[in-house]
């Protein structure tokens, strides 16, 4: 569920109407719906209501400080892969102790500034990790809380690109190793083993493979403190998936709740806090990218509607081959003859292309188009390629609706270059 909608003809966030944010704030924009992130929480997080459980929002898929702050006050916590995104969490208010650090190439730096605040956890991923951060730890006359991310072996069946739970993908310490890997960490002064993670990938849509996953996590567990090894907390990572293509039931992915029941059913017996990094599932659905046309262009076979929004703003489908359901702004009139268009950018890049044959109604130039579910992996994947500027964001909340990222000007973004003086 999302709260934009058509009302009087004009598509609406909440109570603000789109066409007002395109005049005040120009376009391309992101627009986040603050009811949808407080929902979307709310519905992931009372599925858990009755258990010990951590839920630490994925900073990754959408990192402004305003939906931090949003999120942090419905009780959330977070889990970063970076110093940056640490130093987001920790100013946007979310308490250290709920925060957990994940990722494949955590520096000294990091670890040492993630060990001052003191996070919650560390998800460690190689036997290098684990050493380096146990020196850190020592340097710093601490000890460091950890899980082990172990790699299940599991598919989860999604694009392959952001799928991790394999053998041969980077993520993880091998399955065949746990055991020895863990006698490991239990050897080093600097490290106090508190449990176990697993995270098998993105946007999931089927319950099969996290079932398949958690069930060998929870196995572990309990071959893990038979080794002595006190496991007291089971982090389950994310990955629960998002409709893209409304109206298509077979991406619909399944409810919290049934995700919930699945996870008790096989965690329940361990007596472990559970820890989960849901992400796509809470912003996904809240944000979308408005744009405007620029040119109604008529090629050889195709006609091309060229936006004002490109690839460097919204990378998903050139990167990944993603849909993104797109809709006018101004309500069509109902049975209105659709036509087909190839959506693109005016980048100079045949990548910079949205969809290709979509059909919609009629469309001219000036007239605006919105992305759905453009809230996950938008804005936080955009660059300033070909020289553009970072595409603004905006908060709604009920009626009222404010910039939460500047668009900055060409000034601002020579600003931060300079030449060397022998040039």
């Amino acid at each position: 569920m999302h709260h934009f909608e058509y009302r009087a003809s004009h598509l609406h966030a909440e109570d603000v109407s789109l066409d007002v944010i395109a005049r005040d704030v120009g376009t391309p924009f992101y627009c986040y719906s603050a009811a949808t992130l407080r929902r979307h929480y709310r519905v992931f997080a009372d599925s858990f209501h009755d258990c010990d459980t951590l839920v630490a929002f994925s900073v990754k898929s959408l990192s402004n400080l305003a939906v931090l702050t949003l999120l942090q006050k419905e009780g959330a916590g977070a889990d970063v892969v970076s110093g940056g995104e640490l130093a987001r969490a920790l100013k946007a208010g979310i308490p250290a102790d709920k925060i957990v650090f994940s990722g494949v190439g955590k520096t000294r730096d990091e670890m040492a500034a993630a060990l001052k605040t003191g996070i919650h956890q560390f998800n460690v991923e190689s036997v290098p990790e684990l050493q380096v951060l146990n020196d850190v730890a020592l340097s710093h006359n601490t000890s460091a809380s950890i899980a082990l991310r172990i790699n299940p072996d599991v598919a989860a069946g999604t694009h392959d690109k952001i799928s991790t739970g394999r053998a041969e993908d980077k993520f993880g310490i091998p399955w065949a190793q746990a055991r020895e890997v863990y006698n490991l960490a239990g050897s080093l002064q600097g490290i106090s083993i508190k449990g176990v993670d697993v995270h098998i990938g993105s946007q999931i849509t089927d319950l099969a493979p996290f079932e398949k996953a958690f069930n060998r996590t929870a196995d572990l567990v309990r071959t893990l403190r038979e080794d002595g090894h006190q496991i007291t907390r089971l982090d389950l990572g994310g990955g629960l998936g998002v409709p893209y293509q409304h109206g298509d039931d077979k991406s619909t992915p399944p409810h919290p709740e049934h995700y919930a029941e699945m996870i008790k059913r096989i965690a329940g017996p361990l007596d472990v806090q559970l820890i989960f990094e849901p992400g796509r599932m809470i912003t996904g659905n809240a944000g979308l990218l408005v744009s405007r046309i620029i040119y109604n262009k008529e090629g050889e076979s195709r006609r091309f509607l060229i936006l004002d929004a490109a690839m460097n703003d919204l990378i998903r489908p050139a990167l990944y081959d993603a849909w993104h359901d797109v809709i006018p702004i101004r309500e069509p009139a109902k049975q209105q003859e659709k036509v087909s268009y190839d959506l693109v950018g005016p980048v100079c890049e045949t990548g910079d292309t949205f969809a290709r044959q979509r059909q919609l109604p009629p469309l001219e130039e000036g007239d605006l188009v919105a992305f759905l579910t453009a809230g996950a992996y938008g804005a936080v994947q955009a660059s300033q390629y070909n020289t553009r500027p970072l595409v603004p964001e905006v908060l709604v909340d009920g009626d009222k609706y404010a910039v939460i990222r500047k668009r900055p000007t060409t000034e601002e973004i020579l600003a931060m270059e300079s030449v060397p003086d022998w040039l």
